[in-house]
């Protein structure tokens, strides 16, 4: 599962073997959330969540928006652009 993003103490992965439509996970602190990234959406979308409180998830949500072009080239690398 190739780390595509660090920050705060949390890892944002991409699974290899994973299925559309494109999103990420964030993983840290024993909490998991899932985010969809795809094109079409400005900022990332919550699909999932895992422990992480309303607060951590505002932080979360931010950063990825701040990242969305370059974790939907990561996403597409992975798994071509269907």
């Amino acid at each position: 599962m190739p780390t595509v993003h660090r920050f705060r103490g949390l890892r944002v992965v991409i699974y290899p073997n994973d299925h559309v439509p494109a999103h990420v996970h964030v993983i840290g602190r024993g909490c998991e959330a899932v985010f969809k990234i795809d094109g079409s959406l400005a900022l990332p979308e919550l699909r999932e969540n895992y422990g992480f409180s309303a607060g951590e998830l505002a932080v979360i949500l931010a950063e990825l928006g701040e990242h969305v072009g370059r974790l939907s080239a990561a996403w597409r690398a992975i798994h071509g652009d269907d």
